[in-house]
């Protein structure tokens, strides 16, 4: 049963690894290291002067949503960094796993979508829409490689399947 697990822990490695040598993470990577570049000018520039000039209800909800935006950017940054350290061999592919390195926040990221932000300037808009593409694609790819796909593998599927025969039986 023990070289089951390792056998079992050695694919997981090579999925992970697999997914970080793939052009899909090399896309999302840089996108999300640019969008985070992006917004930080916008946010310390532009957004800083269009922020002054709006009403104070729009003023109230431009703090709220640049500080989700920024929330979501950096951990969705985070989230991208982690997992090129263990394509580099910076780090384990298991400590990657973590909780400590998983991508984190979800209420606060998920939160408010859509709520009012039509009253917000036409970039900051942009960019929450594309902070929020880009955190839920990560979420989903966190989930599969670390979360939900993970507990789905092995025997655990087996047993659950096995009590679904026992229970309903079998029609062959």
């Amino acid at each position: 049963m023990q070289f089951a697990d390792a056998e079992d822990d050695s694919l997981y490695d090579l999925t992970l690894q697999k997914f970080t040598g793939s052009a899909l993470f090399e896309r999302t990577f840089d996108e999300g290291m640019s969008l985070v570049e992006e917004t930080a000018r916008y946010l310390d520039g532009r957004g800083r002067a269009e922020s002054r000039d709006l009403p104070r209800k729009a003023a109230l909800l431009y703090a709220g949503e640049s500080m989700r935006v920024t929330t979501r950017l950096m951990q969705a940054a985070s989230w991208l960094l982690v997992q090129r350290a263990v394509h580099e061999g910076d780090m384990e592919a298991e400590q990657a796993a973590s909780d400590r390195y998983r991508l984190g926040s979800k209420e606060i990221c998920f939160g408010g979508r859509g709520r009012d932000t039509e009253i917000l300037p036409k970039t900051l808009q942009d960019l929450l829409a594309r902070s929020d593409n880009l955190y839920r694609r990560i979420a989903r790819l966190d989930d599969v490689l670390f979360g939900k796909g993970k507990a789905l593998k092995g025997p655990a599927v087996q047993a659950h399947l096995d009590r679904l025969q026992e229970a309903f039986g079998s029609e062959n």
